[in-house]
């Protein structure tokens, strides 16, 4: 009996196929790419509207326009893709403190800036600071295990203040995680009221409230009265952000189809690749070049493909007894890039 990796794909030419192989499959890969990048920024933005017990697996896909199919795919249930989306957050919020260099500064100016970095991050994508603070706390067993580990995370960069001076050496490990704790409950009824008052704007008593009982109340004052810093390295012009909630109908700045209503599938990325390598194929050559042997599928795609303005046919058609002749233009060129299915450079083509 033939193995799998010997059996030929019904439809699809051996010189097709092996090209394809030869390419590693990349349009597979940026189309899953962005398919999990679009249910991540759903999940998000559903949980911040419906509320995390209410968010289901229907609610995730609709605003993803990504099949159950693909989601299970990527997911095992509801919890392990509203988990994923979290982790994201966190990621981002991760890499932006890494931005600012917190290591180079000493422990209060350490402390001051990565909590102007958090603030500031939480102000500029409210979604997420809603879905991450307020929602989180609703969330299945893994999520609440998996924000006690951050809130943990946070204590031991306070904890250090019990090295800076005689009056921190008498506070207990647990002042830093009374700490952490009292400033997120400020944070969480700065949001839940929905005032649109900044988080930014409790730096200074938060700054204050963390360096009490390490450094007294001097120093506590201080900090109240201290001007907002701004940390290096952390700009919002420089900032990738890969999952916004607040961009879920196009599933983010990533995503090639942004604002065209339709479902991402890879055999859109195969068709669109097929036209992009040979420039006025016909209906069959297509389905040809993208395994997709049945005629009356291949026509419904490309119709839905022209209609969208990913593609144009400068052939004669079937009524007057000639074949189509598909060529890509701008916008599917743009489109076919952005999957990665080696659309070429064409004068003209607006990237």
């Amino acid at each position: 009996m033939a193995t799998r990796a010997s059996v030929r794909p019904r439809g699809r030419s051996v010189a097709v196929t092996r090209l394809r192989l030869a390419r590693g499959e990349a349009p597979r890969a940026r189309v899953v790419e962005i398919q999990r990048s679009r249910l991540l920024a759903a999940a998000l933005g559903a949980v911040d509207e419906l509320g995390y017990a209410h968010t289901t697996v229907a609610h995730v896909t609709r605003r993803a326009r990504v099949s159950r199919r693909t989601f299970y795919e990527l997911y095992d249930n509801r919890e392990d893709c509203l988990l994923a989306a979290l982790d994201s957050v966190v990621a981002l919020i991760a890499n932006e403190l890494a931005g600012a260099h917190l290591d180079e500064l000493p422990w209060r100016e350490r402390v001051r800036a990565g909590l102007w970095t958090i603030l500031a991050f939480l102000d500029r994508e409210p979604v997420l600071a809603r879905a991450c603070v307020i929602q989180a706390l609703r969330g299945g067993p893994r999520v609440l295990e998996r924000r006690e580990r951050v809130l943990a995370r946070l204590a031991r960069a306070l904890d250090d203040g019990r090295s800076e001076s005689a009056r921190g050496n008498d506070c207990p490990p647990l002042t830093a995680e009374g700490l952490v704790g009292a400033a997120f409950a400020v944070v969480y009824g700065r949001l839940l009221r929905g005032d649109g008052a900044p988080l930014t704007d409790l730096h200074g008593e938060l700054m204050g409230m963390i360096v009490l009982p390490y450094l007294g109340p001097a120093a506590a004052k201080r900090e109240q009265d201290r001007p907002a810093p701004i940390p290096d390295g952390v700009t919002r012009a420089s900032r990738k952000v890969p999952v916004s909630a607040e961009r879920e109908e196009g599933g983010g700045a990533s995503d090639p189809l942004a604002g065209l209503p339709m479902r991402l599938t890879y055999r859109t990325a195969l068709v669109l690749e097929a036209i992009a390598a040979g420039p006025g194929v016909s209906n069959r050559g297509v389905g040809e070049r993208a395994g997709v042997p049945d005629q009356g599928q291949i026509s419904k795609l490309l119709a839905r493909l022209q209609r969208l303005g990913l593609i144009a046919n400068s052939g004669a058609g079937h009524s007057r007894g000639e074949a189509n002749a598909w060529t890509l233009t701008p916008t599917g060129v743009h489109v076919a890039r952005g999957l990665g299915a080696g659309a070429p450079e064409r004068e003209g083509a607006k990237s």
